[in-house]
C-alpha cells in the first residue's frame, strides 16, 4: 500500500484537493494502478474550512507524515498568509526523513515558509513568480516550468499543472502505465509537454490557422516516431520554413520542436519497457533513438535511470507489487 498525506490547514484550495482525492485516493482507475492510501492529515481533527465554503475533515494527525511514502501539499488561496507553525514543523520533519514532498500552485508557499525551498528550484502559478520571489529571495524561481524537482521537493505551476505533477508522481513511483490509466479515468493527457510561458498572457494573434497545421504535424510524428525526423521533415508537413514553424511550434506548445519529439520518443520507450519483452536494440529503433547508446544517453539525462534499470522497476516480470523507486 502506498501512503500518500494531504497536508490540510484553513486556506487550502478546494480544486487541488479533489486533483489530489481523484489521483490517490478515488480507486477504481483500472488494471496496472497500484492500491493507495491518501490520509487527510492536519494539526486538529476539526473539520478544516476551505474557499467556497467547503470543509475538509481530517482523519489522521500531522506526525502520520512519518509513515507516508509521499507528501502532498494543496495550494492556497491567499499565499500571502501565514501557515501555521505547527504544519511547518511537520513539512520540515518530512523532508528531514527524506519523504518526497510535493506543493500544487501556491502551495510552494508553505514549502518556502518552511525554509525548504532556500537556495533550491520552484515554482508556481505565472501571476504569482514575482511574489514568491519577492517574500523569498533565497528561492530560485522558475517563471516557465510545468513543475520541478530539487532535492525531493516538487512544486508546480498553476491550477492543470497541479495535475501535471500528480500524474508524474504516479509515473515517477509506479511506472507510465499506471499514470496513463489514471489520466484516462480523469479524461485527461497523462502527460503535456511545454512550459507555463504557452499559457501566459500575450496579444491575441491576428490569426490561428496554424493550430490545426501544427496539431496535424504532431499527430503525424507519433505515428513516425521510428523514422529519424528533422524539423525540417516537420516543418514540410506543415507547408511552413524551418525558421517559421520553430518560432510558431514554440509558441503554441512551449517548447522546441526536437524537444516535443525527444520526449514523445522517451514516452514510447517506457511503454515498450513496461508492456514488452522487446531486446533494447528493437526499443531504441521504434521509438526512433537510433541505437541503444543513443536511448540509454536520453534515459539519463532526462529521467536519472537506464532503460534496463527501468524495465526492472516498472516490467510486471522484475518490479515487486507495492515497491516503489521513490518510496522510502
Amino acid at each position: 500500500m502506498y501512503r500518500v498525506a494531504l497536508v490540510a490547514f484553513p486556506g487550502i484550495r478546494s480544486f487541488d484537493v479533489a486533483v489530489i482525492t481523484e489521483v490517490w485516493g478515488a480507486g477504481g482507475h483500472g488494471p496496472g494502478v497500484p492500491d493507495f492510501e491518501l490520509r487527510r492529515v492536519a494539526a486538529d481533527p476539526g473539520p478544516i474550512p476551505m474557499p467556497g465554503g467547503l470543509t475538509l475533515t481530517p482523519d489522521r494527525p500531522l506526525s502520520w507524515l512519518a509513515d507516508a511514502d509521499l507528501v502532498v501539499v494543496p495550494g492556497l488561496e491567499d499565499p500571502a498568509d501565514p501557515v501555521p507553525s505547527a504544519v511547518l514543523h511537520a513539512l520540515r520533519r518530512a523532508h528531514a526523513a527524506r519523504t518526497p514532498t510535493a506543493a500544487l500552485c501556491a502551495g510552494a508557499f508553505a514549502l518556502a515558509q518552511a525554509g525548504l525551498l532556500d537556495g533550491r528550484r520552484a515554482v508556481t502559478h505565472w501571476q504569482l513568480a514575482d511574489l514568491l520571489a519577492g517574500l523569498h529571495p533565497d528561492v530560485t524561481v522558475e517563471p516557465d516550468a510545468l513543475f520541478v524537482e530539487d532535492d525531493g521537493l516538487w512544486t508546480s505551476a498553476g491550477v492543470a499543472a497541479g495535475i501535471d505533477l500528480c500524474l508524474h508522481l504516479v509515473r515517477t513511483a509506479h511506472g507510465a502505465e499506471a499514470a496513463a490509466a489514471i489520466a484516462r479515468s480523469m479524461v485527461t493527457a497523462p502527460f503535456r509537454t511545454g512550459t507555463q510561458a504557452q499559457f501566459i498572457e500575450h496579444p491575441t494573434p491576428t490569426a490561428d490557422r496554424d493550430a490545426d497545421a501544427l496539431a496535424g504535424v504532431r499527430e503525424r510524428a507519433l505515428r513516425h516516431l521510428h523514422d529519424p525526423l528533422t524539423v525540417a521533415d516537420l516543418a514540410a508537413w506543415a507547408g511552413m520554413s524551418p525558421r517559421s514553424f520553430t518560432r510558431h511550434f514554440s509558441s503554441t506548445t512551449g517548447t522546441t520542436p526536437l524537444r516535443w519529439l525527444l520526449d514523445q520518443r522517451i514516452a514510447a520507450a517506457q511503454k515498450l519497457l513496461e508492456r514488452t519483452d522487446l531486446p533494447m536494440p528493437e526499443v531504441a529503433r521504434r521509438c526512433g533513438f537510433g541505437s541503444e547508446v543513443t536511448m540509454r544517453q536520453h534515459f539519463a539525462a532526462r529521467l536519472s535511470t537506464s532503460p534496463r534499470d527501468y524495465r526492472r522497476a516498472f516490467h510486471p516480470a522484475g518490479h515487486p507489487a507495492g515497491s516503489s523507486p521513490i518510496a522510502r
